[in-house]
This record gives C-alpha cells, sequence and structure tokens, in this order.
C-alpha cells in the first residue's frame, strides 16, 4: 500500500506598507493555491492577519486545519495549512534574531523562530510539521561571525526537530532558511536533526554545474528559490556573488523530512521517501508583470510505502530512511563555536564603544544645559533644543544597545557555547576513536 503527501513551501513576501504590489500578490497566492491540490501548506512572512485569512478562506474547504503563529511585536509571520487534525502546537522564538538598531534589516522586530503544529496523519499517526524562517543577517562565505544569528537559528531549530523525531514523531519540516545547501546552518540543521533534504533526494543524478547556466536550468536542475533573474522582483543591478552568478540566483527554500528515531517497537514503521520536488511559482501573476513574491516557492511530494519487508529490509531501513542524526562532525562543532567566540568578542568590544558614546553623549548634554544658560542671541535656542534632542536619543540608544541588548547578546551566545561544549564532550566520551 502507498499513499503520499504533497508539500509546499512559500516566502509570501508581505510586509505591510514595505513589499511591493502585496494586495495584488497576495489575492494571486490565494487564487493559485485554491486551484491546487497541496495537503500541506506552509507560508512565510505572511505579517498581516487579513492576507492569511484571504489564503485561509481560498483553502478553507480542503485544508480546514490552519494554524498562525503569533511572536514578537510585529509577528512571526508563519502559517500552517493542512488536511489532516491538528492536536497540538508550538511557537519556539530564536534567542538570537538581529540588533535593535538594524531597522531596515527588521529581524529583530519580527518574531523569527520556529513554529510546529502536531496533526493526526491516518497511516504514519503523529506527524510534526515545522515552519520558520531564519534570520537574514550575514553572509556565506565567512568571517564566520556574520552568520553567527543564522547559526544559532540553525542550531535551535535543529534542537527542536530532532526532540520531536525522539518522541516518536515523523518530521516535516519547511521555510526560508536564507542558507545555501552547502553553508554551514544547513550543515548544522541536516546532520544534527537528521534531516533529508527533498530536493537534494529527487535531484541527486544532476551533477555539478559545469559552465555558464540560463537562469531557466537554474530553477529546474539547481533548485534556485531567490535572486533570480526570472524573478521581477530581484536587484536589476548584476551581483557579485559567486554563488548567484554559478547557479543564477540561491536555493534559500527548503522541504525536509524524517522518520521517527528507531527503537526495538517501530521496525515497522511506513517508510517516507521523496518522489518529486520542484520549484513552483515561478510566472507572473495573471494579468500582471510581477511574480507571485521575491521568491519561488518548493513543492514536494513525499510517498508512504507501508510494506515492511524482510528483516535484511529493515536492516537496510534502519540505515538509509530512519534517519537517526549522524551527529556533527568535530570540524562543524570547532567551526560554529570559532564563529560564536569571535562574535561574542566583538559584541563586548561593541558594548564598549557604545558605552563610551553613552557617557560622552551625557557629558555633552549637561554641557549644553550650562551652555545655554549663558548665550543671549535667541535665535541659537532652536539650535540648542536640537542638539539635546539628537544628543537624549544617542545616549538612550547606546545605552540600550551597550548595556541591555549587549548583555542579552552575550548571554545568548554563552548557552549556546556551553551546550555546544557539552555536545562535543558527550560525542567524545561516547566515541573516543571518532576524535
Amino acid at each position: 500500500m502507498a499513499e503520499q503527501i504533497r508539500v509546499v513551501s512559500l516566502n509570501c513576501w508581505g510586509l505591510k506598507y514595505v513589499s511591493k504590489d502585496r494586495a495584488e500578490r497576495v489575492a494571486a497566492i490565494a487564487s493559485a493555491l485554491a486551484r491546487s491540490d497541496y495537503d500541506i501548506i506552509a507560508l512565510q512572512e505572511i505579517w498581516v492577519e487579513a492576507d492569511y485569512n484571504q489564503i485561509r478562506e481560498s483553502v478553507v474547504s480542503r485544508l480546514p486545519y490552519t494554524k498562525l503563529f503569533h511572536s514578537g511585536a510585529l509577528g512571526a509571520g508563519l502559517g500552517i495549512l493542512t488536511k489532516w487534525p491538528i492536536i497540538a502546537t508550538s511557537m519556539t522564538p530564536y534567542s538570537l534574531v538581529g540588533e535593535p538598531t538594524n531597522v531596515f534589516g527588521g529581524d529583530w522586530f519580527v518574531g523569527k523562530g520556529a513554529g510546529s503544529v502536531t496533526i493526526m496523519h491516518p497511516v504514519l499517526g503523529a506527524v510534526e510539521l515545522f515552519v520558520t524562517h531564519f534570520c537574514a543577517q550575514g553572509g556565506e562565505s565567512g568571517p564566520e561571525y556574520n552568520r553567527t544569528y543564522r547559526l544559532v537559528n540553525a542550531w535551535e531549530f535543529a534542537k527542536v526537530t530532532r526532540q520531536a523525531a525522539e518522541l516518536g514523531r515523523y518530521v516535516i519540516a519547511m521555510g526560508d532558511f536564507n542558507s545555501i545547501p552547502a553553508g554551514l546552518p544547513m550543515n548544522v540543521v541536516l546532520n544534527h536533526a537528521g534531516l533529508v533534504d527533498s530536493w537534494a533526494t529527487s535531484h541527486a543524478h544532476i551533477p555539478p554545474p559545469s559552465g555558464m547556466l540560463s537562469p531557466i536550468e537554474g530553477v529546474l536542475n539547481y533548485g534556485v528559490t531567490a535572486d533570480s533573474p526570472l524573478n521581477s522582483y530581484r536587484d536589476s543591478e548584476p551581483s557579485g556573488d559567486p554563488i548567484v552568478r554559478k547557479y543564477q540566483g540561491k536555493r534559500l527554500d527548503y522541504i525536509l523530512f524524517r522518520h521517527p528515531s528507531p527503537n526495538a517497537t517501530n521496525d515497522h514503521l511506513p517508510r517516507l521517501t521523496c518522489r518529486d520536488s520542484q520549484v513552483v511559482f515561478t510566472d507572473t501573476i495573471p494579468g500582471n508583470t510581477c511574480s507571485y513574491s521575491d521568491h519561488f516557492g518548493i513543492e514536494a511530494t513525499l510517498s508512504i510505502d507501508t510494506h515492511a519487508g524482510n528483516q535484511d529490509d529493515i536492516a537496510s531501513l534502519k540505515d538509509t530512511w530512519y534517519n537517526s542524526p549522524s551527529e556533527l562532525s568535530s570540524n562543524v562543532i570547532t567551526e560554529v563555536m570559532s564563529a560564536f567566540n569571535t562574535s561574542y568578542r566583538m559584541s563586548q568590544d561593541r558594548s564598549r564603544k557604545e558605552l563610551t558614546i553613552f557617557g560622552v553623549s551625557i557629558f555633552a548634554l549637561i554641557g549644553l544645559i550650562i551652555g545655554s544658560a549663558w548665550v543671549i542671541v535667541p535665535w541659537l535656542n532652536p539650535i540648542f533644543v536640537l542638539l539635546v534632542i539628537y544628543l537624549s536619543w544617542l545616549a538612550t540608544t547606546k545605552l540600550y544597545e551597550g548595556f541591555i541588548f549587549g548583555n542579552w547578546e552575550r548571554k545568548a551566545l554563552q548557552n549556546v557555547i556551553e551546550e555546544l561544549e557539552l555536545y562535543k564532550h558527550t560525542l567524545a566520551t561516547q566515541a573516543p576513536h571518532d576524535w
């Protein structure tokens, strides 16, 4: 007996007042999903609740069970719509999501995290569905501290998905990970959580590019979902990113899956494999020249095989599809910890500079207040007022950045560093010959 689960994930780029053509695009997304036959839909950057409701209403007859996740000042922007009953939900905010002064980046103000719902599937039983959106800040090629926030996201996401499998659940994880497949964050996610990349599994026969690709080849063969020349919202300026030049964009969006952790009682669990995966929402919206979003979507068809097979097959399956965590290598753990330790030192240096600016601002403010009493030229008074306002804002901002956020950031980093140190020590104790 074989069945299937059809899954789609889409970053909707739905920030109010900021995202271009939002109303038209959301209406087109809702219409397209209404005509689809997906069993599970995962949405990111769906920050306007009315937009989410519009999409939900368009598919509610087929996917009656839905969850919009709430987190942060502006919401998590994450939603899941599914065919099967939801029996539990959870939202795990990430401990580090950017800097509060990076207003245009916006990561600090929205609730970046991992949303999950547990559904009751008629064949698989309990399945935990995850949707996430990692921080956008930081590069792919180092130095590693540029990727600190995303690495923290990756570690925390890998922990919650691994825990779900250890509780005996199948896991399907979807979202915009803002990381290329070969990047360190995806290494952490895939190896620590034991997750399988549906695109990599279904396109294992595609060799690495040997020359210049066309944009269509980048999408069809290498799963490009962002920065594609085929997307109307791509920056018209040529990208200096070597990954973008090589693949005509980046693969940042994923559908991942894994089985429950193996034990003596679940030898005969159904087998979950990826039959097909492809990039979707690549056309322009009907009657317009704009794309559905600044990202393309990703879909996957997961097949369920309930045949247990003979004992040799079962032994083979434990190696090939239960996907117990292979554990992070010593080199990967060292690289991640190096990035965190570097960021910790940089955070200390930044806090010292910001607190110095705070102190100087306070002295300057006191000097201005005293000095204004000796100024007899009336037209200088507005200038003094503006300077006082500016210095007050600067002092307050630097005090918050240097003391409150600085300590917050370092304590979060310290927690993760200590977790990795313990994890590395535990692995070394259990398998000393591997180290």
